[in-house]
């Protein structure tokens, strides 16, 4: 499905959510090339860019955050050629930065965090970003016993017998080290070494290679270590996993460390405290970039004491006292040979040119989103304009290109001095191009402008949003059907016999029996099969018992991803008590309402959209048709189970003197506990500091256990 790809700052709640699901799928994509096949279509820079927006619109759409955001995933599946190594701590990534102000909001985010004043007072490093392998080595006494690559930031490739023949990586440390000891970097092909390879390979008539990174990542996984022997790879190290105990209390001190230890780390490492000096360090080794013997897309800052960055924490996939600062994207000019309509699952027509195929960034573009009928005439959602007046995209233009912030390629801005005499002005069209019924744009109730998005009025009488739908269903973080992918619901869904039709959901799992009492047999049609049929019938058994976060992502619920999700089965813990209080939702008004709305994560917005589905009578018969084939499970029980907060409901209220509002939140959530903006009977504990005024006498009122900081820290123990 096409994208949006209108500024972050004008997108609306709807066209966020739709966008921020193809992100997640189209970034998944690009992450199991990059890391899973080394085998990339898109540059690092143009896949830095796919993140930054997926980043951006988070940012201003916290409550649309989904369960599969590229912001809490990791990597990509370890090869099935390997055996797997689990690691004993994440192998997180670093979010990242790409201007000067992306770096000071950074810095300054530290300084909020920790309640301090951006007085310089907190030392940073800045070390140039290897673009290599992640690889964690373990020792136990001293002695290399395993290397495995980040994988899926939990689970990585056992490359163990590979890394050893890189002759960098020490295979004893010195005596003296503490019992276990984890140290993690980067995995490098040098550039010189990369070029005498490809010279060896064209000498010898074989295929050459495309550049340092993917060779590097091929040799380190080839099944035969006396291949990668052959190859000359090399190591930086910069951080680490499982310590049986710190030999330093400083990032700086800790790379210092590995190099006493034998292991090679980046010269160009510096500790900073001033942003203007972390900003010179960042464009000196920009400078030197191009005569280093390694290849780099960017500037790491880490906060350098240990001791702040565990009060730090981290996200879901990322520590908040780290940042990657990347080297900026590219652009190009191509023409707009045609402008197409599609029409996604929600009914949104949006419209994309196909573009004469020009190289962006190292990938060739032949396709960019031009998100809707305002954009096209160069006006954003606010109503401003985005380009100059005459500045409307139309087929014949020569267009300026960039992937730099979206999924697919973004018009930036027409050239003027190459528009032909007979370029015309794009018309938008009044009706779905799939089943002919009206597309229309739909008027915000409480802004009273018409809505940027076009929208087909047809619902599941119009394919492309059925088919989308069915597809959404299946997909990997919904029901994740194996064998019932994108080709397969498109023939299913076409097919006239009865007994083969898949038009709804519950149809998947009534096709065995449909097919049982047909003469017309699955596995007599051509690409199907016996095996084939057989398999596909397993696998959607196997899914007859689904978890409840993923039950509640299937349905397609608008402006529910599949964080949203998560936070509702866990708010609800059944199925059932979670259908009964949407019902019990339906006049906007009382108990059940606020408990959706007092949900952390959960806005208003999205907060109706899940009420309005509930009162969908199509919905409900659809969703009762499904309950006859599918059990949803209980959400599960918090991790923490062994804390003392674990499971319950925590409102933080008042000023907060030992930690900042923030560093309360995350530990809190870290042991188990949800926190809460607003106070209810479902409420079980109200933490009150100087200056706390409703919420607490709200909280007495209601005979809520109420604490101050200091026995809140107590509690959890300090």
């Amino acid at each position: 499905m096409s994208l949006d790809q209108i500024p972050v700052e004008t997108l609306s709640e709807e066209q966020a959510a739709a966008e921020l699901a193809f992100l997640a799928a189209e970034i998944a994509r690009h992450d199991q090339l990059y890391h899973g096949g080394d085998a990339p279509e898109i540059s690092d820079a143009d896949y830095d860019a796919l993140k930054r927006r997926n980043d951006a619109i988070e940012k201003r759409f916290p409550a649309l955050v989904r369960a599969d955001s590229p912001t809490l995933r990791v990597g990509s599946a370890p090869l099935p050629t390997f055996a797997q190594i689990t690691h004993s701590r994440p192998m997180l990534s670093l979010d990242n930065t790409f201007s000067d102000e992306d770096v000071r909001d950074f810095v300054n985010s530290v300084y909020r965090f920790l309640g301090r004043l951006p007085d310089g007072s907190i030392a940073f490093t800045a070390e140039p970003k290897i673009d290599g392998l992640s690889m964690s080595i373990r020792y136990e006494n001293g002695r290399l016993v395993s290397g495995a690559t980040r994988g899926d930031g939990t689970t990585g490739e056992n490359v163990t017998a590979n890394i050893r023949t890189i002759a960098e990586i020490p295979n004893q440390l010195p005596s003296g080290v503490p019992a276990v000891v984890e140290v993690r970097g980067e995995v490098y092909m040098a550039k010189s070494d990369f070029l005498a390879l490809n010279a060896q390979m064209e000498a010898e008539g074989k295929q050459t290679y495309v550049n340092p990174r993917n060779t590097a990542a091929g040799s380190l996984r080839q099944l035969d270590a006396k291949v990668t022997a052959s190859r000359k790879l090399r190591f930086f190290a910069y951080a680490w996993g499982e310590m049986s105990e710190m030999p330093a209390d400083t990032q700086l001190g800790m790379v210092e460390t590995f190099q006493r230890w034998g292991f090679p780390v980046n010269p160009l490492m510096k500790r900073l405290n001033s942003i203007e000096d972390i900003l010179a360090h960042y464009q000196e080794i920009g400078l030197k970039r191009p005569d280093l013997d390694y290849d780099i897309d960017g500037v790491v800052y880490k906060v350098d004491s240990l001791e702040l960055q565990q009060r730090l924490g981290f996200r879901s996939r990322s520590p908040r006292w780290a940042t990657a600062h990347k080297f900026p994207a590219e652009q190009a000019f191509t023409t707009v040979e045609n402008i197409d309509i599609q029409v996604g699952r929600t009914g949104a027509l949006t419209p994309v040119a196909r573009l004469t195929p020009v190289t962006v960034g190292g990938v060739v573009v032949t396709n960019a989103t031009l998100h809707n009928e305002d954009y096209i005439k160069g006006i954003g959602n606010s109503g401003d304009r985005i380009r100059p007046e005459d500045h409307d995209i139309r087929i014949g233009d020569t267009v300026i290109v960039q992937r730099a912030g979206d999924v697919i390629p973004q018009v930036l801005d027409v050239v003027m001095e190459k528009r032909p005499a007979q370029a015309l002005a794009y018309e938008f069209p009044k009706k779905c191009p799939v089943c002919g019924s009206h597309a229309v744009r739909e008027r915000n109730e409480k802004t009273g402008r018409l809505d940027s998005v076009t929208r087909c009025t047809g619902g599941f009488v119009c394919r492309a949003q059925a088919v989308e739908h069915l597809k959404h269903f299946v997909s990997r973080n919904a029901y994740d059907i194996e064998g019932l992918g994108s080709k397969q619901i498109d023939f299913f869904f076409e097919a006239e016999d009865p007994a083969l039709q898949i038009r709804t959901a519950p149809d998947i799992f009534t096709l065995k029996r449909r097919q049982e009492q047909s003469l017309t047999k699955l596995e007599n049609i051509e690409g199907f099969g016996k095996v084939s049929v057989r398999k596909l019938y397993d696998a959607i058994d196997e899914r007859r018992e689904i978890a409840l976060n993923r039950f509640i992502f299937a349905l397609g619920i608008r402006h529910v991803g599949e964080t949203t999700a998560k936070l509702l089965a866990r708010a609800y813990g059944t199925y059932e008590a979670f259908e009964a209080a949407m019902k019990a939702s339906a006049s906007f008004s009382g108990e059940a309402w606020d408990d959706l709305n007092n949900i952390e994560g959960i806005g208003e917005v999205m907060a109706r959209a899940i009420v309005e589905f509930f009162h969908e009578p199509r919905n409900i018969e659809v969703i009762n048709r499904l309950l006859e084939e599918v059990r949803p499970q209980a959400a599960e029980q918090p991790v923490r189970m062994d804390s003392p907060v674990a499971g319950k409901t925590v409102v933080f209220t008042g000023s907060l003197e030992k930690m900042t509002r923030d560093e309360a939140k995350a530990r809190a959530e870290s042991l188990g506990a949800k926190v809460s903006g607003s106070v209810s009977k479902k409420t079980d504990i109200v933490v009150a500091g100087p200056g706390a005024g409703s919420k607490l006498d709200k909280a007495r009122e209601l005979g809520i256990e109420t604490m101050d900081e200091d026995e809140w820290l107590a509690l959890i123990g300090g």
